[in-house]
């Protein structure tokens, strides 16, 4: 039976372990030469290994499929152009680019150094910056081609120590629905998924409370594998028609999100002043304001169906 990506070839970026692996596996299994990119690094962006790119190879290719393990740094541009050079070279093209990669440097606002900043917003965003940059020649040429980015509801929603982290994130988000404008007369879509599972990036969430013992007690249940099918949609011709979203997987729940409206208007043809602000556009708008203290648990307290 022909797989919905038989004959396209994708890459994925933070492939070697957790969803990114569990992405690379469903691709190929769907038909894709996969680039299985990932230099191995521990979960703070140090040292390096081949192991986990070429581990996630090995099992693709003694299933039957096709893959190429590639070790560069997305944060490189060099290096993410060798990603997306290997696809072509090695199988003749790239249909696909799975922006996955990411690091993390928690900690929370007032103790964050510029280092801690940076080495997130370099792998997180302009590493996906990179690689997109890279495949976007071949996407115009062929007409054709899907990115897709992940985002965090750290992004969307926002969470405790990591303002660099949601940054990045949420800046994934604008970058790829400026992408998806950009790039729509050529025929490539570009969209985001805002994955719940457990792995290395969720291990460190604390969990001494009782309410952030339960929180890390669903998260355990999510596994990465099932955010697999939706990117294996995505980069598949039966999503051609899809472009500037924002998704989101929870176990067996897939969500849509909206982007930011307006949810409240107030008119006052005199003008504005700061008393008036403070005395009747506050009043009114407070019913609508978002909760102050809101993380991804507030917007989704139930159990993972």
């Amino acid at each position: 039976m022909a797989g919905v990506l038989d004959g396209k070839v994708v890459a994925v970026t933070g492939a070697g372990r957790g969803i990114g692996r569990e992405i690379a596996l469903l691709c190929a299994r769907e038909g894709a030469a996969v680039v299985v990119n990932d230099p191995g690094v521990a979960q703070g962006g140090d040292g390096g290994d081949a192991g986990p790119a070429q581990t996630t190879v090995n099992d693709i290719v003694a299933a039957g499929g096709k893959a190429h393990a590639n070790l560069a740094s997305v944060a490189d541009p060099a290096g993410a152009a060798s990603i997306v050079e290997d696809a072509v070279q090695r199988f003749g093209r790239i249909d696909a680019v799975v922006n996955n990669a990411g690091i993390l440097r928690d900690t929370i606002w007032h103790k964050m150094s510029y280092e801690d900043w940076t080495s997130v917003i370099d792998v997180n965003l302009t590493g996906a910056f990179n690689v997109s940059k890279a495949a976007t020649p071949y996407f115009r040429e062929q007409s054709s081609g899907s990115f897709i980015h992940f985002t965090s509801t750290s992004g969307l929603i926002g969470n405790i120590g990591q303002a660099n982290y949601s940054a990045a994130k949420l800046g994934l988000v604008a970058m790829s629905q400026s992408i998806a404008l950009d790039m729509a007369r050529w025929g490539v879509r570009s969209n985001c998924i805002a994955p719940f599972a457990w792995s290395r990036m969720t291990a460190s969430i604390p969990a001494e409370t009782p309410e952030q013992k339960l929180r890390v007690e669903r998260m355990q249940t999510m596994s990465a594998d099932k955010i697999a099918p939706l990117v294996a949609y995505l980069a598949s011709d039966l999503s051609v028609d899809v472009t500037n979203q924002i998704f989101s997987v929870r176990k067996n729940e897939i969500l849509l999100f909206d982007k930011p409206r307006p949810v409240r208007s107030m008119v006052k043809l005199e003008g504005w002043t700061p008393t008036a602000i403070a005395e009747e556009l506050i009043p009114a708008f407070r019913p609508s304001f978002a909760r102050a203290d809101e993380v991804s648990a507030h917007v989704f307290p139930y159990d993972p169906v």
